[in-house]
């Protein structure tokens, strides 16, 4: 579109989308909020400064991981762009809906009333990967591939959820960095259906912090309701901050760290109560009052990982509560390993998952409203 002569804007509903754009583009993208100037007034409530009145200069705009734009949002972007502006939204309407109100991408692909390209033919060079054949047979609802010991994605069968999450410890701390040469932190994510139970991210985290990072005299941490963060910790960004002032290695500055931002703490200042966090090439201050927005990141949430894509993925499906056990979210946890995934638990629960096709119910009009324009 650069080339007829178009000005075009890059955007995504979270920091991490919004980066990955950046590096498969060449070119800046932002989150949704941050592209529209977003402030805050006295009641602490978010006004966009870019609006129907103050609208984007640009000629068209790109907004990937579409499926997570809720209602709310999508109105005040559609309020912001200029007459003419032509709008071309990626993303994937069976990983997870947005948490906001709404199932806007959902609505307008069943409205047909806008242009839709599915991309679902599997290319020579990608049918090796298991990983992909089988997002392909979760989505059409077909049992994946878990038996096999050499491709990219296999299964370990444990019924016992210590004896499982003991496993995973074994995983992350010993067998993949021998194996593959995986570096715990910056190669392998737990994703997790939930935060509570055996194999939920509490309790995953904190064994994973006692294996790899230990209590040590020589380590400073500070303590929370309910957690420590300590020095040399893989933690992430819980919430949007965009007062969070950071400097890259090249000494650029700028300001705003994001919700599921992943880094590892690099410093504790336990006079003067201040983090400092390496996220990627930026590295970021924060007082004690904001650290509160970072939580231990050695196992997150499948919710919480959308947008994102890693190395490595471990997948414990074995105590999952009956309400998650639904087909989207075993989709949307697969598709987020490049190289390798490992599931960890009982395959009943896999082929449950897969067969569930029930989505949370959403009382929308959007396509309604389309149709009927």
């Amino acid at each position: 579109m650069e080339t007829s002569g178009f000005d075009v804007a890059l955007a995504a509903p979270t920091g991490r989308a919004a980066k990955r754009m950046t590096e498969l583009t060449g070119r800046e993208s932002k989150t949704i909020h941050r592209l529209l100037e977003v402030e805050w007034d006295e009641h602490d409530n978010q006004v966009f400064t870019r609006n129907e009145h103050n609208p984007l200069s640009c000629d068209a705009i790109i907004i990937d991981e579409m499926s997570m734009v809720d209602s709310l949002l999508f109105e005040c972007l559609l309020r912001a762009l200029p007459l003419g502006c032509r709008i071309i939204m990626v993303g994937d309407a069976d990983q997870l809906p947005s948490v906001g109100a709404g199932n806007v991408l959902s609505d307008i692909i069943s409205s047909g009333v806008v242009p839709v390209v599915e991309l679902k033919e599997i290319f020579r060079q990608a049918m090796t990967s298991l990983i992909i054949t089988n997002a392909h047979k979760i989505v059409g609802g077909v049992h994946p591939e878990l038996d096999s010991k050499t491709g990219d994605m296999f299964m370990i069968d444990i019924v016992n959820p210590r004896s499982a999450a003991q496993y995973i410890n074994d995983l992350c701390v010993r067998r993949l960095p021998k194996a593959y040469g995986y570096d715990c932190i910056s190669n392998i994510q737990i994703l997790c259906p939930s935060k509570k139970t055996a194999l939920g991210t509490v309790t995953l985290n904190n064994m994973l912090q006692n294996s790899l990072n230990p209590p040590d005299e020589r380590k400073p941490e500070i303590s929370f309701k309910g957690y420590v963060l300590r020095l040399g910790d893989k933690i992430m960004q819980i919430k949007n901050n965009y007062d969070i002032e950071w400097t890259r290695d090249n000494n650029e500055k700028g300001s705003g760290v994001y919700n599921g931002d992943i880094g590892v703490i690099t410093d504790i200042n336990t006079l003067s109560m201040k983090l400092t966090v390496r996220f990627d090439d930026r590295v970021a201050v924060y007082n004690v009052e904001e650290a509160n927005q970072l939580e231990l990141s050695y196992a997150v949430t499948i919710h919480k990982s959308q947008g994102s894509e890693f190395d490595c993925v471990i997948l414990p499906i074995l105590d999952t509560p009956q309400k998650l056990c639904y087909r989207n979210l075993l989709y949307t946890a697969v598709t987020r390993a490049k190289k390798q995934l490992i599931i960890v638990g009982d395959r009943r629960l896999v082929h449950e998952m897969t067969d569930n096709y029930r989505r949370t119910l959403r009382y929308t009009g959007l396509d309604a409203f389309l149709k009927n324009e």
